[in-house]
């Protein structure tokens, strides 16, 4: 078997707001082709680790490689070129509320190519019943959707620029459970049919169940563990026996 490609290598990490330290010495690989689920306690930095990997967040200390390249040291065309091979989306969508589900997805067509504006738009419609939402969605104001269905915009969104690498922050956080499990299932279908590579901040352990090939614990300001969840259960320590092994974690693990 052929060794694995890392699509993100993280070595050493240092994130800090001021005098408070939230990573320290964290190291990471996510390969490529993967669905990488990130779990922590309250205030471990789940999503602070994926603003400082995606340049949100510049980090203390530390190195951040992705696809090969070091982000941290990346400026102007360089640094766009590797922008440009992954997409964003973020717990609560952050969709332009003055845009339509359309404009929204136009965004980073306008910005990152020179296409033109009938190409343009017949793309992001596409992405638009890619994320499975109806034809008629695209007219549509972010007020006028449904949580679920804002979140299948944000997703149409982060899928505009065809993606190699996907970061998901709390995708299904929100959601009832039959339209978690129905995104859950989206995202599953995506990832294998396009190939994406993904990142996944999540507390939800359906999803984790669902869609992960390998879930990061991170606890004491690093990853401290890596592994699928029958590997994690096994192991000796407090917080992942309370969070795989308590009545939720069985429950998820036996559906």
């Amino acid at each position: 078997m052929s060794a694995r490609e890392a699509a993100i290598r993280v070595r050493g990490l240092k994130t800090a707001y001021g005098s408070h330290v939230v990573h320290e010495n964290l190291d990471l690989d996510l390969w490529k082709g993967e669905v990488l689920g990130i779990i922590g306690g309250s205030g471990t930095g789940k999503s602070v680790l994926l603003r400082a990997i995606v340049g949100l967040k510049r980090p203390s200390a530390g190195t951040v490689e992705i696809f090969g390249r070091d982000i941290t040291r990346l400026e102007g065309a360089e640094r766009q070129a590797v922008e440009r091979q992954w997409g964003l989306m973020f717990q609560d969508g952050a969709l332009f509320s003055n845009l339509t589900v359309r404009e929204n997805v136009l965004v980073p067509l306008q910005e990152h190519t020179q296409l033109g504006r009938d190409m343009a738009r017949e793309i992001a419609e596409m992405k638009i019943r890619l994320a499975g939402l109806d034809a008629s969605a695209a007219n549509k104001y972010p007020s006028d959707l449904s949580g679920g269905m804002r979140k299948r915009a944000a997703l149409a969104r982060a899928l505009a620029l065809d993606p190699a690498l996907l970061f998901l922050d709390e995708p299904t956080a929100g959601l009832d459970p039959i339209t978690a499990g129905k995104f859950d299932g989206l995202i599953r279908e995506l990832q294998q049919a396009l190939g994406l590579t993904v990142f996944l901040v999540t507390h939800d352990l359906d999803t984790l169940g669902a869609i992960c090939d390998r879930i990061a614990v991170l606890a004491e300001k690093r990853v401290i563990a890596t592994g699928t969840i029958a590997e994690l259960r096994q192991l000796d320590h407090p917080w992942i026996n309370d969070y795989f092994n308590g009545p939720r974690g069985r429950a998820a693990v036996a559906s």
